[in-house]
């Protein structure tokens, strides 16, 4: 049956019902046996990671293809372009997919990729998912980079401000809050305290005030 399907991989793939057979494939067929389905995709990983099918079907291979081979050819094109896949709306569920189930230089590598553009990246719509889990899954150094970027390099906490009062931005310093240590907690909230009143104006500034006073009020 699977064999049938040699020649019109993509077309199965760009599909809404194809996509589904073409996942089964990979999750239940031998490798040794859909290795024909799997060479189609190469070359082809960003444009299949940006597409509403194809971005399930590259997951279903990040999932199920062992072959040491194989995950390097997509894992090295997926990080050639981590920062256009992070702000799209279907490629940010691949990176996501990879922050999550990744191996540890992986994510590391996705981490160093997206640094220097955070506070950017918290203020777009899909990106900001990314950096959410980002937090949740990086070690502490990771974290750490990602926290001193929020922060920024004055006493103004300008980075910090603009995320504050962002529809998106704001999640994201509420992820901040939850997973960073009880050191840097103490910092970002002092940082957070002295805006709490100026916050109280923007809607999403809103969002982060309630959370900061449940801290406080939970010592």
């Amino acid at each position: 049956m699977v064999a049938e399907l040699d020649g019109s991989i993509m077309k199965c793939v760009h599909d809404q019902n194809g996509n589904h057979v073409i996942q089964k494939c990979i999750e239940c067929v031998p490798q040794d046996r859909i290795q024909f389905i799997i060479s189609a995709f190469y070359g082809q990983v960003v444009a299949l990671s940006t597409h509403p099918y194809g971005c399930r079907v590259i997951q279903r291979v990040l999932e199920h293809c062992n072959d040491a081979k194989t995950q390097q050819i997509i894992m090295d094109e997926v990080m050639q372009s981590v920062c256009t896949l992070a702000q799209d709306q279907y490629g940010n569920y691949v990176i996501q997919h990879v922050l999550e189930h990744g191996k540890p230089h992986e994510r590391s590598t996705i981490i160093s990729k997206l640094a220097g553009q955070i506070v950017k990246m918290s203020q777009q719509k899909f990106a900001s998912n990314v950096v959410e889990k980002c937090l949740t899954f990086g070690g502490p150094e990771e974290r750490q980079i990602l926290v001193n970027e929020m922060l920024g390099s004055t006493d103004e906490n300008e980075p910090l401000q603009a995320m504050m009062k962002d529809q998106f931005g704001n999640y994201v310093v509420q992820k901040v809050l939850e997973t960073c240590d009880d050191q840097n907690l103490e910092l970002i909230l002092s940082r957070i305290k002295v805006h709490l009143n100026g916050l109280k104006r923007y809607t999403y500034g809103k969002h982060i005030v309630s959370r900061v006073e449940k801290l406080i009020a939970t010592g």
